[in-house]
Order: C-alpha cells, then sequence, then structure tokens
C-alpha cells in the first residue's frame, strides 16, 4: 500500500487500470486498497497543486508562527482546533522548536492576512506572540515543480 500512496501523492488522477500496470494488480485491487485507506481515515482527500500566479495573481499566502500557552488538561489540541476552524487557515501544524503552532493563511490581500493575525489570532486566549512570513514564489510544491522552465538542450549536443 506504500507504493499506491506515493503513486496517488504523485498524481492523485492515475485510472485504477494504470495503477494497477504499475503495481502489477487488477484496477479491482486498486479500487479496493484505496476504498480500504479513505475507510481507516489514511487519505483524508484529493487537492489540485495550482500555480497561483496564474490562477489568481490576488491571491496573498502567508506562514504564521504562533508561540501559545497550552492549556491544562488538553495541550495545544484547543487552541489548534480554534485557529483551523477560520477559514483563511489552509493548514496547522504543531511544530518543535522555537513556536508552538505553524499557521498557512491565504487571503485577497497583504492587508486583510496582516488584519486577520491581529484581529483574531493574536487575540486567541493563549496566543503569546506571532510571527508572519509572506510567500513571495512558490516553486514547487507538494512535489511539483510550480514552474518549469524550458530545457536549453543547445548545451547538451556534442561535437
Amino acid at each position: 500500500m506504500n507504493e499506491l500512496l506515493h503513486l496517488l501523492k504523485q498524481n492523485a488522477r492515475l485510472s485504477n487500470e494504470e495503477l494497477g500496470a504499475m503495481l502489477g494488480i487488477t484496477p479491482a485491487e486498486v479500487a479496493a486498497q484505496i476504498k480500504k485507506l479513505e475507510e481507516d481515515g489514511i487519505i483524508k482527500g484529493y487537492s489540485v497543486v495550482l500555480n497561483d500566479e496564474l490562477a489568481n495573481k490576488d491571491t496573498v499566502t502567508a506562514f504564521i508562527e504562533l508561540k501559545v500557552t497550552p492549556k491544562r488538561d488538553c495541550g495545544f489540541e484547543d487552541l489548534a482546533k480554534t485557529v483551523m476552524m477560520y477559514d483563511e487557515v489552509e493548514s496547522v501544524s504543531l511544530m518543535s522548536g522555537a513556536y508552538d503552532l505553524a499557521v498557512t493563511v491565504t487571503g485577497s490581500s497583504l492587508k486583510v492576512i496582516a488584519l486577520f493575525v491581529a484581529q483574531r489570532l493574536s487575540t486567541i486566549d493563549g496566543v503569546l506572540s506571532t510571527a508572519t512570513h509572506f510567500v513571495l514564489k512558490r516553486y514547487k510544491e507538494k512535489g511539483i515543480f510550480i514552474e518549469q522552465e524550458p530545457i536549453d538542450e543547445r548545451g547538451m549536443v556534442s561535437p
């Protein structure tokens, strides 16, 4: 199943027939494995990797570091659940190191994200500090190159 997951992470649009051929199993076996992975909660969903500069030039993404005070009896869980309920939030992760939660947000402008951080995130009980880093350009996302430069094959020709 690890090989199936690897293939799906690279391209979730592959058909069961294509996956079966790559794995040396039948399409029915592929379908059964995928169904089990979904039922077991291992596969949580399917998504598209976009070139945001082409799809929506106005979208701004930021990574926000949160230092928080964990709550008694529930640690970081309640804070993470509160943060992840906002529509602007794409992901929330518990981190080791200098900060506690890593939050990825999207918005229509720098100002929208700045207001979100100032008015919503920083005011949550238990949030000690925030540090916001705006994404200027994406080069690779989920293993996929966002902008592929055409290969200059002129240098590859030998005399």
